[in-house]
């Protein structure tokens, strides 16, 4: 039986064939054009809402589809990675850091508000936890949230935010009681918040579609009735959000290994070298061979820890596992992919020089490849 047998259903593949369909005919065509632009169209958005994409995985209630079918969501995040951009995928898939939070925590009126708007395509949210003094270490955030009667009056900034630039709406991590992880609290901050500013557009290595943006609160007015979850209480949703997050990136890298595998198939079979493939040659067999197995060894781990998630079981040391596995093969696996298609591969028209660049953030967002091992070691009681 196959992993995919295993895992994914008949109507997975439905989800799976709606996805790829829409991949081909509204991603695929344009993808070098906003790669080369550094963004895409916000017309996409509502798009994918319209096609149901972006409500996978989320309440029927709120204009979701396929409530509690995380293997569901798999089989779309997968599809979606085919347009071959890591970028795209991550701005248009910000709602899956920023919303649930919103979903689990919210009030009721800010979530029957909110969701249906960013299901829907409309409107865009985003996370924002990352500060300029810190990134992972999360519980020495410094922007500060004071109560003021009605509305908290919210001081800092973020950067490194992915959606930052065109996002409607930020879930936003605050520092409201003391020092340390016990007196974090999420906000939802709207855009025309009082108070809030969007800096500069920044420049990155990779992920070149997605608009990275630093944030700013110079007193920012925010309702009271915003607060998401319990005051102080904010830094075990942003933990409990890290875990989706980085089955996510684990499956952004496996596919995007699975890309480079692809691309350096097709190569070997068709590029010659002394009369013959080189795919003949025995170096470039094994190698494909090599890649294959680190391939299918990671992506197994990872379906079977979303399964794990799936049936409410706790995978915090695996699910950290998983990610340090699978974006370690992304890096091999890319880096190969370049080495095979020699000159080719180092060129901007290549699809595996995008991967490769792509490829070396995933190793960093949602928790470094260092927390990880910190959070493994932990578990392991160490």
């Amino acid at each position: 039986m196959s992993a995919y047998q295993e895992y994914f259903d008949e109507s997975h593949q439905l989800v799976r064939d709606s996805v790829r369909r829409f991949v081909e005919r509204e991603i695929l065509p344009h993808i070098d054009e906003w790669e080369e632009a550094e963004s895409f169209p916000r017309e996409l958005y509502l798009k994918a809402g319209a096609a149901g994409i972006l409500g996978i995985g989320y309440p029927e209630g709120l204009g979701g589809s396929h409530e509690g079918d995380l293997f569901a969501k798999v089989a779309a995040s997968e599809e979606l990675m085919r347009c071959g951009s890591g970028g795209l995928v991550a701005g248009l898939g910000s709602l899956d850091i920023g919303l649930p939070p919103v979903i689990k925590w919210g009030r009721p009126e800010l979530r029957e508000r909110v969701v249906p708007q960013v299901l829907s395509g409309e409107k865009i949210i985003a996370l924002a936890v990352t500060e300029p003094s810190g990134g992972s270490d999360v519980a020495s955030l410094r922007t500060r949230a004071v109560r003021d009667g009605d509305h908290y009056r919210v001081s800092g900034s973020k950067t490194f935010i992915t959606s930052g630039v065109r996002a409607d709406y930020y879930t936003v991590a605050v520092r409201t009681g003391g020092e340390g992880f016990g007196g974090v609290s999420l906000l939802l901050v709207e855009k025309d918040a009082p108070g809030f500013s969007v800096g500069r557009t920044l420049k990155k290595m990779g992920w070149w579609a997605s608009d990275t943006a630093e944030l700013f609160f110079d007193d920012c007015l925010v309702p009271a009735t915003h607060l998401i979850g319990m005051e102080n209480m904010g830094f075990a949703c942003i933990m409990a959000n890290f875990q989706s997050e980085r089955l996510a990136l684990a499956i952004m890298a496996n596919m995007t290994a699975q890309l480079a595998l692809e691309e350096s198939m097709a190569w070997a079979r068709e590029r010659e070298a002394f009369g013959k493939p080189i795919g003949k040659f025995q170096v470039q067999k094994h190698r494909l061979a090599e890649m294959a197995t680190q391939l299918e060894v990671s992506r197994e781990f990872t379906y079977r820890q979303a399964a794990k998630m799936a049936a409410g079981k706790s995978v915090i040391k695996e699910i950290s596992m998983a990610k340090n596995f699978a974006t370690d093969v992304a890096d091999r696996l890319t880096h190969d992919a370049v080495q095979i298609l020699g000159g080719m591969g180092y060129m901007r028209e290549s699809l595996v020089e995008r991967l490769y660049r792509d490829a070396r953030i995933l190793s960093i967002g949602g928790g470094t490849r260092e927390i990880m091992n910190e959070i493994i070691a932990k578990q392991m009681g160490l």
